[in-house]
């Protein structure tokens, strides 16, 4: 399970690394943060409709990177075409630990039992060590509860890398695109281990991202900019 020290080390480099970009609120005028071309956020609508559509809500609601990392969500753009050699991914993986890296491909050519596989990556859960997607290829959805317990999506394209942080409520799907190609990155051994809320509740991890948080779950003055 990841501690807190390695959470707070780990905002800490990125910050260094300059990914966290600038605050901003999303109704002012900013600079354009390079990450955004291959990461996006939104509140998400209540719709019941196909699960790869976007759901944005009515107006479109954005969420800044920069407030994503306040709920433990960190990511960065890289040059997916050279992943291979890639020195900045190799500082990445060296001063976090990432030392298990493998690839996947998420599509109904390539994965097997796609169905019941999307199902259960789409059913909300956590992990009780960090989730670290590096697309490569394709897009797709992950989907990642705030403070006040409402879904907020984010769109990972190419040359997007997220940190999906231990304990947190999430969820994955493709987008109409129907394709991922993604490196994932394993400090520890490569398990990919659900666990299922409501029964996560009461799991150490759950406990210790809202620790460090300082989540006030359902508490409407918590939520970010709701």
């Amino acid at each position: 399970m990841v501690s807190i020290a390695k959470i707070v080390i780990s905002l800490a480099f990125f910050l260094g690394m300059g990914v966290i970009g600038h605050v901003y609120e999303e109704e002012e005028y900013h600079t354009k943060d390079p990450r955004e071309e291959v990461i996006e956020a939104w509140y998400m609508d209540d719709s019941d409709d196909d699960q790869r559509l976007p759901h944005y809500r009515e107006p479109k609601k954005f969420v800044s990177l920069d407030k994503l990392a306040k709920l433990g969500v960190l990511s960065c753009r890289l040059d997916a075409a050279k992943y291979e050699n890639d020195e900045e991914l190799n500082k990445i993986r060296e001063t976090r630990s990432y030392l298990y890296m493998d690839s996947i491909e998420v599509c109904p050519e390539k994965l097997s039992n796609y169905e019941d596989m999307i199902k259960k990556f789409f059913e909300e859960h956590l992990h009780i060590d960090e989730e670290v997607r590096y697309c490569l290829e394709g897009s797709g959805y992950f989907d990642v509860r705030d403070y006040n317990d409402v879904w907020i999506r984010i769109w990972v394209k190419k040359g997007g890398l997220i940190v999906v942080p231990a304990g947190i409520y999430h969820r994955f799907t493709l987008d109409s695109s129907n394709y991922i190609k993604a490196i994932r990155l394993f400090a520890g051994d490569p398990v990919w281990t659900a666990y299922y809320r409501p029964y996560a509740d009461n799991l150490p991890a759950r406990k210790q991202y809202v620790e460090i948080f300082g989540l006030r779950e359902n508490t409407a003055h918590h939520a970010i900019n709701e």
